[in-house]
């Protein structure tokens, strides 16, 4: 088989790189030129794109003795990827860069590219698992609860399933080190990459306020009364707590967290931590990874990459994926995407639309 294997320069890649060579498939190495901020260029960035990361990517393929070649994605990156970070926030959301990178680029874009010059598949370094079915391929979580990655390929189909590999997903993280190392590979200890990767800094705030400007606006409880000013709603997500400067402490003393978010009117919304509680989610633009699941079923939802998925019944209405928690989550935002699950197995995804609460307070 051809296969065209994404080398993002670190450890988890170049392993995968090298079992597809073992295995005897014709491996060409790529990586992906994504982003053209100048900060990215930095030897320390911690993101997946760096120039660093770039010579490290060429270094594995040498050491491996296979074809490398970095593609430039940044146009289309910027479109489709940093475009709609900022439309998200702007709006009021709060997005996830990486499911959008992997939905638009790496198993669109890559994929579409590679199959156009004659490849079979894409291959990433994920920890995930792609186990034959009855209808086709299916998404599995991996062997490593810790490293599992299920949840950030949820947004895939059937078609891109099947052309996709994940080497790792039988793995243990501290086996692909060991592994990287038994073959000399320089990235064996290399730390795995934690930023946002057009933001290598991490200071999305700043960042936003850089792209989005200063949109200044109040600060209010859920009773309208005037508590404290900001400088853009975009600065705030769901659930957070710290950075709100409130000038009127709460009566009761407890912490207040931000509830709500208002761009047209530029208001934060904040409340106590019990106003983040909801059990019943909407999703829009749902992508399923295999057969559609139109009637009422039970399986679990999972709204964070390394979030504890909650039981619940699952169906459709009008279009919009319905999820009905057994237990609540607390701080969903508008904007997170939700995946689901029946059992380990990735059933379909959407992008929550709203997060509410159907059930009382507790006394």
């Amino acid at each position: 088989m051809r296969v065209l294997s994404a080398m993002s320069g670190g450890v988890d890649s170049s392993v995968a790189t090298a079992r597809l060579i073992a295995a005897g498939h014709q491996v060409t190495g790529v990586h992906l030129a994504l982003s053209r901020t100048p900060l990215a260029q930095r030897v320390g960035s911690r993101g997946c794109c760096s120039l660093a990361d770039v010579h490290d990517a060429r270094r594995v393929a040498d050491k491996l003795d296979i074809d490398f070649y970095v593609w430039d994605f940044s146009d289309r990156f910027a479109d489709d990827v940093i475009g709609d970070f900022l439309a998200e926030y702007a709006a009021g959301r709060t997005p996830n860069p990486c499911l959008r990178c992997n939905e638009r680029i790496k198993f669109a874009a890559l994929l579409e590219k590679g199959i156009a010059l004659g490849y079979d598949a894409v291959a990433t370094g994920h920890y995930a698992r792609l186990l034959e079915g009855f209808d086709g391929l299916e998404l599995w979580r991996s062997r490593d609860p810790g490293k599992d990655q299920s949840y950030v390929l949820g947004v895939l189909d059937q078609y891109q399933l099947q052309h996709s590999l994940f080497p790792l997903g039988d793995s243990l993280k501290s086996e692909v080190r060991e592994e990287a190392a038994g073959l000399g590979l320089a990235v064996a200890s290399k730390p795995d990459s934690t930023d946002i990767c057009f933001i290598p800094d991490g200071n999305t705030a700043g960042f936003l306020a850089e792209k989005l400007g200063d949109a200044p606006g109040e600060i209010v409880d859920e009773q309208g009364h005037h508590l404290g000013e900001h400088q853009g709603t975009f600065r705030y997500t769901i659930g957070q707590r710290k950075g709100l400067n409130l000038g009127i402490p709460a009566v009761d003393g407890r912490p207040r967290y931000v509830t709500g978010l208002d761009p047209e009117s530029r208001q934060v919304v904040v409340g106590p931590a019990e106003d983040l509680a909801v059990d019943e989610l909407r999703g829009i633009r749902p992508t399923w990874t295999g057969e559609v699941r139109d009637q009422p079923w039970r399986g679990k939802v999972q709204v964070r990459a390394h979030g504890e998925p909650r039981d619940a019944w699952i169906g459709m209405d009008q279009g919009e994926i319905v999820m009905r928690l057994d237990e609540g989550y607390r701080g969903v935002a508008p904007g997170q995407y939700a995946i689901c699950y029946d059992g380990d197995k990735v059933i379909g995804s959407s992008v929550i639309s709203s997060a509410v609460r159907t059930r009382a307070k507790a006394a």
